[in-house]
């Protein structure tokens, strides 16, 4: 039986075929008065770097839907490389968990520091805004397969958080 242009857009996929790698030179107009680099463009960047994962994962537009908390754990600073690296951990139906990690790369030293992680969700959209099915991902590696069943408890988390926030509202 042939395989519809639907059915082979769904196909399962797995997590290294949409992983993805972004650099970024800290630039003075990226930074605060100190040299350091401004939060708000860090975030900026954890969404563009997770946003080509989802869609090199699901094969169409996306949009963000959320975003995890974030932590700075380490300061970066003008002339600094920023490497960013995402991956989907898991689809559900039209929604996928991107994890985004950031690192500083001393290459001078050869040195990466860890600077912050992100967990967004991203919904497939097509050009009117219609959610989309996403084909479901194929965690292969142990930890892979460690952050997909995560994926699963943390969405359970972000749900009953958005009923608590809905039922608080006047």
């Amino acid at each position: 039986m042939p395989i519809n242009e639907e059915q082979e857009r769904l196909m399962p996929r797995p997590v290294c075929d949409s992983q993805s790698e972004m650099n970024e030179i800290v630039l003075p107009n990226d930074a605060n008065p100190l040299g350091a680099l401004l939060g708000g463009r860090l975030m900026h960047w954890i969404d563009l770097a997770g946003a080509l994962a989802a869609h090199r994962h699901s094969r169409n537009y996306v949009v963000t839907a959320s975003i995890d908390h974030l932590d700075f754990w380490t300061p970066v600073h003008v002339g600094d490389l920023v490497v960013l690296r995402s991956s989907v951990n898991r689809v559900f139906t039209t929604s996928m968990e991107v994890g985004v990690t950031v690192w500083v790369e001393n290459y001078l030293l050869d040195e990466l520091k860890h600077v912050s992680s992100a967990y967004l969700t991203f919904v497939a959209v097509d050009a009117a805004g219609r959610h989309l099915k996403v084909p479901p991902v194929i965690p292969e590696t142990d930890e892979q397969r460690r952050r997909y069943e995560d994926a699963g408890r943390r969405r359970e988390i972000r749900k009953a958080e958005r009923q608590r926030r809905q039922a608080n509202v006047p």
